[in-house]
């Protein structure tokens, strides 16, 4: 056998039994990757979903596997570099979970290469953004911070599991890796969480089509048996979910079906979902409140509404859809009145952060604002209340229109 190859083969086993805890081969396969036939429940789910195709908008992961396609870097599931024995959801002692500080604010320090355009040095930004918007997470450069990230364009889109220590390699490939959701995917996995498919609970969500999964790619589907899932619901569209197709050896076939809708899309194409958002704040103990609306259109109110909404409120609405401009539209208003609305407020940007340009200023009693166009895909509503009088709050929808 050729050296190489024994290596890399050498390699594989270790990976497989010290980098990641306990994992689980589903009754449908063996260790070797043999499989049994699919049952006539299985093949219900193929005849389902061989009348389905994935959106022209390209999911997160399929991205990251055609920008990986050359890397020379050993991934694990397709994009996770492994170091040593942990869990990132079950860490020991917290090692590999970024310190909060005493303000509750979790600073991850990072470097970013010279070699990106200023472009994409914008979108890898935005894309970091959102995680202060929403969350705890602070992306802050790097000033003589021991541990930090160091992002860079090598070859393909990965990251490690979780914090490692010292100066941290993350890759996001100029050509091919340079979009929010697949950014966040990798920021994801830094700060330490899994695929959203390999949850130790994933049998009641989803049904894993062995029969379509070449032998060398099984390992991609295993599940962690003591996974942290943080009481919190399985999401198809998590951004750190796999596509439906993903690691597929027969065109049109499914390797990941929803049950029992098989018909549930799965995948995440533009961004960081609102289950993603509070899986963050549990893991990391954020106080905050904030809500992700990334469909073509919906609605958004205050707490409570129409009865009256609580004191000392600070809550966030990110409006992010798939195309387009956004289009928000005031129906209700009821806030306490004060000078400059210094008290209770309403207050719109354009654009995913607080830094983005102001659409609509502080706004409170009873007068409808007009109606907002953003200049992109995303808006931001905030929400700011005291200790005083209150009112039964707002209500509003959107939608997505071109101007």
């Amino acid at each position: 056998m050729d050296l190489k190859v024994l290596l890399v083969f050498l390699l594989s086993l270790l990976y497989s039994t010290e980098a990641f805890p306990i994992l689980d081969y589903e009754n449908h396969a063996d260790p070797t990757g043999n499989h049994i036939e699919s049952s006539e429940k299985e093949d219900e789910y193929e005849r389902e979903l061989d009348t389905k195709s994935d959106s022209q908008e390209e999911a997160v992961f399929n991205r990251i596997l055609k920008a990986n396609k050359d890397s020379s870097q050993f991934l694990l599931e397709g994009d996770i570099v492994a170091t040593r024995s942990r869990s990132a959801m079950g860490c020991p002692s917290n090692s590999c979970f970024w310190p909060q500080a005493s303000d509750g604010i979790v600073h991850v320090p990072y470097v970013l290469s010279s070699d990106y355009d200023e472009d994409k040095k914008k979108t890898i930004a935005e894309a970091m953004a959102e995680f202060e918007t929403l969350t705890c997470i602070h992306f802050v450069e790097r000033k003589t911070e021991k541990d930090y990230l160091d992002i860079k364009s090598e070859k393909g889109c990965w990251s490690y599991y979780g914090k490692i220590g010292g100066a941290q390699t993350l890759s996001l490939m100029k050509q091919g890796c340079i979009w929010k959701g697949v950014i966040q995917h990798e920021l994801d996995h830094a700060l330490g969480f899994l695929h959203e498919h390999t949850r130790s609970d994933r049998d009641n969500y989803v049904k894993i089509m062995w029969q379509y999964i070449h032998p060398s790619h099984v390992d991609n589907f295993k599940k962690y048996s003591d996974s942290n899932n943080l009481d919190l619901p399985y999401d198809y569209s998590s951004v750190m979910h796999y596509s439906a197709h993903t690691f597929s050896n027969t065109s049109g076939k499914a390797t990941i079906v929803a049950i029992p809708d098989a018909s549930v899309p799965i995948g995440k194409k533009n961004g960081l979902s609102n289950l993603d958002v509070a899986k963050i704040n549990k893991l990391y103990k954020c106080n905050r409140c904030s809500t992700v609306l990334d469909k073509p259109s919906g609605s958004l109110n205050s707490l409570n509404y129409p009865s009256k909404y609580s004191d000392n409120i600070n809550c966030v609405w990110l409006i992010r859809i798939p195309s387009k401009q956004v289009f928000l539209q005031f129906e209700a208003l009821d806030l306490q009145s004060s000078k400059d609305c210094q008290a209770d407020y309403i207050k719109v940007y354009d654009g995913v952060s607080k830094s983005s340009k102001v659409l609509l200023d502080k706004t409170c009693g009873s007068n409808l604002p007009v109606n907002l166009t953003a200049s992109g895909t995303t808006m931001l509503i905030e929400f700011i209340t005291d200790s005083t009088e209150t009112g039964t709050g707002f209500q509003a929808s959107y939608t997505s229109v071109r101007v």
